[in-house]
């Protein structure tokens, strides 16, 4: 399907076999496998696995010996658990590679080339300045130690029979455990290192120009054309990675991809984005590579480690929200675009971003309708990232609940990561794993509203649309993201949890395709605003409909997300809730 100034470039092709290699979804579905062979292979055939394993069964026979003789965790059991943490895949030479050659620009407060260049003796300042902490935080720890080694050792005189003694012992272990998270912290800021990031973000940016420069070869598109403009795409993603790490940016949650999709449109309606770049603004192309990879994140064992409460909360909410908002849209505030309308409904109630392009691929919403859903996406995101945790500590509400309502509501996985960290570890996991489970329906979404625009809109429109315009309409990116998903999760109940945690997530995730899958979505978000006209917008605007849709619909969400994670959590699966 050709590009017009009107819709997205969204390839549903034929059934020959050529479209396998010249259509962009499948293309986007090869470049990530590719990316997800190279980092298994060079994490489970090159990597410290043998290594791992038998430090992992070490610490595994300590847990073990201490389980039996104690009815709580222990300070061996945690220092045990503290060494199977350590272990890392990423520490690999592997792993130090692909870190160093697809670093993003880092923090900085007051001068921004802090983000690219770091020397020797500003590292070594910024160290020594956060050394007192740390060496407090340590001395807190030593003495916290002491005092649960004492009461550990109180209850095993009374042979762990003493219910008062094993509660202080807890008590004092868990006192000892948090003053530990504090040292940890602390100790970052101590390890800085001078480095300068220049050199390879060029080398990363030939790396891009060469794999999807391959892509729009194979796509019948000019290579040089694409070359050429790539290089100021990449150029406003990383700047966009610049403003994101300054530090009252990142502390109000306005992170690289809203910097991207900003910078882009400001530089597309003043001076006007050059027609020379347009050829590299693949939107789609980026963004559906980066789906691929995420799903290596979604992982099943995961989702059902949560239970039920999670499921119901991910999967029950999000479909009736989604054909309310839709539904509210059409009959309500009468949205004059039901390909805006549904787009936006599924950007706010399943996944944000990741949704939203799956969806406006299925019912072949316009480009500019895919741009303003995301970005009220992104700005509400920020919001709520700040929002949502002070009103949560505000009101007492419980760790749990908080987690699972942020997680239900908040549209970027990232984003809801960070807003449960605000509450704590409990909230931070049940947040990122009800995310998780919503990505889920990130292919539902795709197929059904693919299936309903065939079946209703279309033929409401007088077209008649052929059975096979559902699997030409569903966006094939979407079987990459559950390939991958079901791989990850097969391998993943086939090892050990130690290393699983260690090869899998610490190693071929976290020191793999997250790496990149970062960098894709990045270069998505300043594509679309470098390709976006506010002119072109504006008419979406009218009457403020399409944010009316959103403020309702996540109005919605947040109420019957809280109202289910409560049932779900504390009145259904108490049991479940208290093993968390």
């Amino acid at each position: 399907m050709a590009q017009t100034d009107t819709n997205i470039v969204i390839d549903h092709g034929g059934s020959s076999w050529s479209d396998l290699w010249t259509k962009e979804d499948y293309l986007a579905i090869w470049l990530g496998f590719f990316i997800i062979a190279v980092s298994l292979i060079a994490y489970f055939g090159f990597g410290p696995r043998e290594e791992f394993a038998k430090k992992i069964e070490a610490a595994s026979q300590v847990q073990a010996g201490e389980v039996a003789k104690s009815p709580f965790k222990t300070i061996a059991w945690y220092k045990a658990d503290d060494d199977v943490q350590k272990l890392k895949g990423s520490s690999s030479a592997f792993g130090k590679f692909a870190s160093h050659w697809t670093k993003h620009p880092g923090s900085w407060k007051d001068n921004p080339l802090d983000a690219l260049v770091k020397s020797d003796a500003q590292a070594k300042a910024l160290n020594a300045k956060a050394m007192p902490a740390y060496e407090e935080a340590k001395a807190k720890a030593a003495a916290a130690l002491v005092m649960a080694q004492k009461a550990e050792e109180a209850a095993g005189a009374a042979a762990f029979k003493d219910q008062a003694l094993n509660d202080e012992a807890t008590a004092k272990i868990a006192d000892w455990r948090a003053v530990e998270k504090k040292v940890a912290s602390a100790k970052k800021k101590t390890s800085e290192k001078a480095y300068n990031l220049i050199p390879s973000l060029i080398g990363l940016c030939a790396f891009f120009i060469v794999i999807f420069g391959i892509g729009i070869t194979l796509m019948k598109k000019s290579f040089t054309e694409f070359a050429r403009g790539f290089v100021i795409v990449f150029l406003v993603a990383v700047l966009a990675y610049m403003l994101g790490g300054q530090a009252i940016s990142k502390q109000y949650g306005f992170g690289a991809e809203a910097w991207g999709i900003l910078l882009g449109m400001i530089i597309a309606n003043s001076i006007g984005t050059p027609r020379w770049v347009l050829p590299a603004c693949q939107v789609e192309f980026f963004i559906k590579t980066g789906l691929v990879l995420l799903g290596a994140e979604v992982l099943f064992g995961k989702i059902m480690a949560i239970g039920i409460p999670g499921i119901f909360v991910a999967w029950v909410v999000t479909p009736i929200v989604l054909i309310c908002t839709f539904i509210f849209g059409q009959k309500i505030i009468k949205m004059p675009s039901k390909t805006l309308n549904i787009v936006i409904s599924a950007d706010m109630s399943v996944c944000g971003t990741s949704a939203a392009i799956a969806t406006a691929a299925a019912c072949r919403a316009k480009k500019e309708e895919l741009t303003l859903s995301i970005g009220l996406s992104l700005v509400f995101t920020a919001i709520m990232m700040i929002a949502m945790p002070a009103f949560i500590k505000a009101v007492g509400m419980p760790e749990i609940l908080g987690g699972a309502w942020m997680g239900g509501t908040i549209d970027s996985t990232g984003a809801v990561a960070a807003a449960g960290a605000f509450l704590g570890d409990k909230a931070m996991y049940v947040a990122a794993t009800i995310k998780m489970i919503q990505n889920v329906m990130i292919g539902v979404t795709a197929f059904c509203v693919a299936l309903y625009w065939c079946t209703r809109v279309e033929r409401q429109a007088g077209r008649t649309v052929g059975t096979g315009e559902i699997w030409h309409r569903f966006p094939k990116f979407v079987l990459g993201f559950l390939v991958a998903s079901i791989l990850f999760s097969l391998i993943d109940s086939n090892l050990s949890v130690g290393m699983a945690d260690a090869m899998l997530d610490q190693g071929v995730v976290r020191g793999g395709t997250r790496l990149l899958r970062d960098w894709f979505f990045s270069l998505s978000f300043a594509a679309i605003g470098l390709s976006t006209n506010f002119r072109e917008l504006a008419k979406y605007f009218k009457g403020g409909k399409p944010l009316i849709l959103y403020v309702c619909g996540q109005s919605l969400n947040l109420v019957l997300t809280l109202t289910m994670a409560y049932i779900m959590f504390y009145l259904v699966f108490p049991e479940i809730t208290a093993k968390i």
